[in-house]
């Protein structure tokens, strides 16, 4: 039997960056891009979420895969922007990134946190929203190390330190 600690150290699977968003400013459209530069200690350039050093929500990431789930529980299509997470990523479950360090394109992100439903989704897209997303709103993360993210860059996980 393999140790759970040896389960939750390893992460085989690879992720691809299905879709890119900026908010410009706070409550206003998303824009969707095909790139985006990440900033160490800023977050995504174009982005309205505040920056520094301390901010945990720097970047807003959603599994691609629970946009299916979220739409089905609401009966109707969603979208990433819908939802205002700057990048849905495909092909890995982005919990297991918990804790870690992982790298999409050139740039490396640490996970801070899960990130919740809040209740302007709920206004902004109605009744059941905030319940739809509980459990699939994603995580949030800081930039590390700055790059440029493009759509279809991949997902992976940094080595953890010896």
């Amino acid at each position: 039997m393999i140790p759970l600690q040896d389960l939750l150290a390893t992460v085989p699977q690879r992720g691809r960056v299905r879709w890119i968003g900026v908010r410009p400013e706070s409550r206003g459209p998303m824009l969707e891009l095909d790139a985006v530069e990440a900033r160490r200690e800023a977050g995504l350039t174009g982005d309205h979420a505040r920056p520094g050093p301390r901010n945990a929500r720097q970047v807003t990431l959603i599994q691609w895969e629970h946009l299916a789930v979220v739409a089905a529980l609401l009966g109707r299509p969603v979208t990433p922007a819908d939802l205002r997470r700057n990048l849905a990523i495909g092909g890995i479950n982005l919990f297991s990134l918990k804790g870690r360090r992982f790298r999409i394109g050139t740039a490396v992100l640490e996970t801070t946190g899960w990130c919740q439903p809040c209740a302007r989704l709920e206004a902004r897209l109605g009744e059941g929203t905030f319940q739809a997303m509980r459990g699939h709103g994603g995580i949030t993360a800081r930039v590390i190390a700055g790059g440029i993210i493009r759509l279809d860059d991949d997902v992976g996980v940094e080595p953890l330190p010896d």
